[in-house]
């Protein structure tokens, strides 16, 4: 049930002191794009009649089939809180249409319906809770971000170590204004590094929640003169930032992952579930980590998971199940990363968890030692596997990957690992700091 109409949102402008409103989408590289209209044209925009020339937003469209359409999210409008509040401006969430009324099939939000609407006709709605990380680091003269940063606080500490605490603390009231049900925030393991925990949502809103969560944490942090970033591993020897993304699966009201007979109240939905991320963890792994950068994260000795298991409590585990049971039974994968395009991400979630359970997929043997403390020769005993070490890697195991191939559909696979492997080149040829300080003295 819709929550706004037409003449709800057209009556929230005029009457509300809106001036300007961002008609927002995403590109298949999770950058988030607008085309910023004024209140005049309100009408035409809740008709579908806001173009934009898709040539020129990358991965889209070719030259010669660029016009596209925006079609808003109604129940997305929201007024920006940062913003003056005389002349305020406002929000829509989009979708992006061709000019025959179909969805353009290279829009992310349009790859997440898809999946959903393969849930839905199995009885399934999707439920996600993520938990994004971030860094604040201080700016220099010209405003320009460093990598440095006058915290000296560690996990859960406060102020006044925590020189963030200020700026969190406005994130949090801000995205409250907003419509988010903050349910924790607090200081992270690293120096600079922050954590906001909002409420879970069913997914497509959880995806829209973390592209505004991004937007907001970046524009407050420059707003008080600090710079954020969700950057994997901005700072070497230190934590990196993940997104650990909880999911669960429900069906006429009720949590489908939970079974009170089961010895880990789990049912066999959950281990299908979990044994589908196993199966296609890989595969997925240049969608959930999309950045050159993403793998200098994903490597022992920083709580980062890099190992192919599951547990019901051991946080070595790429696979965890948190305590709580009941409708709070959920399915935690701790490898994403907030780079990642949450489209994109949470469609090739859920299309590895339903074809678990369609294909009746059982999980291998629960793994409760650290992993991290184990040898080679002990994980390949216990038959654990290693995500893919590089963007180069994860690249080539996604076109390998029949089924997150179709999950994503021709069109973004094609453009998405394109302009990857461009990405992998370019750092591949570069010549880094590194290089010119171990070798050009030495050799």
């Amino acid at each position: 049930m819709s929550k706004y109409s037409k003449e709800d949102i057209i009556r929230l402008v005029r009457e509300g002191d809106v001036e300007f409103i961002r008609m927002q989408f995403t590109d298949i590289f999770g950058q988030l794009k607008n085309v910023a209209i004024t209140a005049s044209q309100i009408e035409k925009a809740v008709n579908n009649q806001i173009m934009i020339d898709g040539s020129s937003i990358e991965g889209f469209v070719r030259i010669h089939e660029s016009d596209q359409y925006l079609y808003p999210d109604l129940d997305s409008f929201t007024v920006l809180p940062w913003r003056p509040q005389h002349g305020k401006v406002a929000r829509l969430i989009c979708d992006v249409y061709n000019p025959d009324g179909t969805p353009f099939v290279g829009d992310p939000r349009g790859v997440l319906k898809r999946v959903l609407k393969k849930a839905a006709d199995m009885g399934y709605s999707f439920n996600v809770g993520p938990e994004c990380e971030f860094f604040l680091f201080q700016t220099d003269e010209a405003g320009n971000p460093t990598t440095t940063t006058s915290d000296e606080a560690g996990y859960f500490d406060l102020g006044p170590l925590d020189h963030g605490e200020s700026t969190r603390r406005e994130i949090c009231l801000a995205l409250e204004q907003m419509g988010f049900e903050i349910e924790a925030s607090h200081h992270e393991v690293a120096q600079g590094q922050h954590e906001i925990d909002f409420k879970y949502a069913e997914a497509l809103t959880a995806a829209d929640n973390i592209m505004t969560f991004k937007l907001a944490v970046k524009t407050l942090a420059q707003k008080n003169g600090l710079h954020a970033t969700f950057m994997p591993k901005p700072v070497f020897g230190i934590n990196g930032s993940g997104m650990h993304t909880n999911m669960s699966l429900f069906k006429d009201g009720k949590n489908v992952f939970f079974d009170p007979d089961d010895s880990r109240k789990l049912s066999k939905e959950a281990y299908s579930f979990i044994a589908g991320l196993l199966k296609h963890v890989c595969g997925m792994a240049a969608i959930t980590n999309p950045l050159v950068n993403s793998y200098k994260r994903l490597v022992p000795g920083y709580e980062a998971p890099c190992y192919l298991a599951w547990s019901a409590s051991n946080r070595s585990a790429l696979i965890r199940i948190p305590a709580a049971r009941g409708q709070a039974t959920r399915v935690e994968l701790r490898c994403p990363d907030p780079t990642c395009n949450p489209y994109l991400a949470l469609a090739v979630c859920l299309a590895a968890g339903l074809d678990g359970i369609e294909k009746g997929l059982t999980p291998p043997d629960e793994i409760t030692e650290n992993i991290f403390a184990m040898d080679e020769a002990t994980r390949d005993a216990k038959g654990i596997k290693s995500l893919p070490g590089s963007l180069k890697d994860a690249v080539d195991a996604l076109k390998a990957d029949e089924l997150i191939c179709e999950a994503l559909g021709d069109h973004v696979v094609s453009h998405y690992t394109e302009g990857k492997y461009a990405e992998w080149d370019a750092y591949r040829t570069h010549v880094s700091n590194w290089e010119i300080s171990k070798y050009l003295i030495t050799y």
